[in-house]
């Protein structure tokens, strides 16, 4: 079964073809980072509108990389949530359009059950059940997955996603947006145990997160150094130490508590160099494995959309002929694969 995947939800146009005998046959990403550099932070309607400029064309690209007739295309999966609601809709609407004249079935997809499913795409996929650490710009989650489309949240984060301290903090530092990456470079150069922040609530039972008050820190830190490139070096690294430290040790916590052996990565931040090591260091001593989708399917893409599409379609799911987004979607309100949508 051949699959387009299309991926819309914020700054980000993927397109992927996915093949059930053949993997992953071609991919187009195109990124808005420049155009929303400028002001700062993503703006909602530009993002939506260079979504509808870029759309077409990338799924041009898409079938002539993969030497694929549209008309082979056997099923659409469009990403429907959550995200913005400008940005989804340019999506689904071409999405759901394309089914409509290609006569072939379309799926609604959940764009974090998307990344949840990337490490599938890897030549050694892990098999359910296992604990899934969920962290991007815009969410922080772990997951108990009991089956592919079972899932239960175990916690989230109260405020800010790990992904969007970063970027806040980096911004407070005169870094341009986005910043996340900036700062990781950053901590490079940075000297082990210049600054120290705290661990946010590793000291409360459960398995929450909250980032918001380690921003006033490295603000309060900030202020009172020199503000050289070192001391900025300094910085990064302290705050990179302290997430990936607080993500490690509810990582474990989260692990022992559902006793598995098996830890999945997905979202932008997890193809953060020092996160990695850190979670396959402490899974490792608890005699369990990590797995990590490649670094280019850790951001947005159109192949984790395909992907997770497929699995549904071929489960029988699809959508009627109309177009529903949610910018906020419960992963855990998913139906499983052994129930019909359609």
């Amino acid at each position: 079964m051949r699959v387009l995947g299309i991926e819309s939800s914020c700054d980000e146009t993927g397109v992927a073809l996915y093949d059930s005998e053949n993997g992953l046959l071609a991919q187009a990403l195109y990124s808005q980072i420049s155009l929303h550099t400028e002001y700062g932070g993503v703006v909602p309607e530009l993002a939506s509108r260079d979504h509808v400029r870029k759309l077409l064309p990338l799924i041009r690209q898409t079938l002539n990389d993969s030497q694929i007739a549209l008309s082979s295309i056997e099923g659409v999966a469009y990403t429907s949530g959550p995200g913005l609601i400008g940005a989804l809709m340019v999506g689904a609407a071409t999405g759901r359009a394309l089914a409509w004249a290609l006569d072939v079935p379309a799926i609604a997809v959940h764009h974090m059950e998307g990344h949840l499913l990337a490490p599938l795409l890897e030549v050694n996929p892990p098999e359910p059940p296992f604990v899934a650490l969920l962290v991007s710009g815009g969410h922080t989650q772990l997951m108990k997955v009991n089956a592919i489309g079972d899932y239960a949240l175990l916690g989230e984060t109260l405020d800010d996603a790990a992904g969007e301290a970063f970027d806040k903090t980096a911004k407070l530092m005169g870094l341009p947006y986005p910043g996340g990456p900036q700062l990781a470079k950053l901590a490079l150069n940075g000297r082990n145990g210049a600054f120290k922040f705290s661990r946010p609530m590793i000291n409360r039972p459960g398995l929450d997160f909250s980032f918001s008050g380690l921003k006033t820190q490295v603000l309060l830190a900030w202020q009172k150094c020199p503000q050289t490139e070192q001391d900025m070096a300094d910085i990064a690294l302290a705050f990179e130490q302290s997430v990936v430290d607080t993500l490690a040790i509810k990582c474990e916590r989260a692990l022992q508590q559902e006793h598995c052996k098996r830890l999945i990565v997905a979202g932008g931040v997890g193809a953060n160099r020092y996160l990695r090591e850190q979670l396959q260091t402490r899974v490792g001593k608890l005699g369990g494995d990590v797995f990590f989708p490649r670094p280019e399917l850790c951001t947005d893409n159109g192949a984790m959309i395909a992907f997770a599409g497929y699995l549904r379609l071929q489960a029988g799911q699809s959508e009627p002929a109309h177009i529903a987004c949610k910018p906020r979607w419960d992963l855990a309100s998913l139906p499983p694969l052994s129930q019909s949508s359609s």
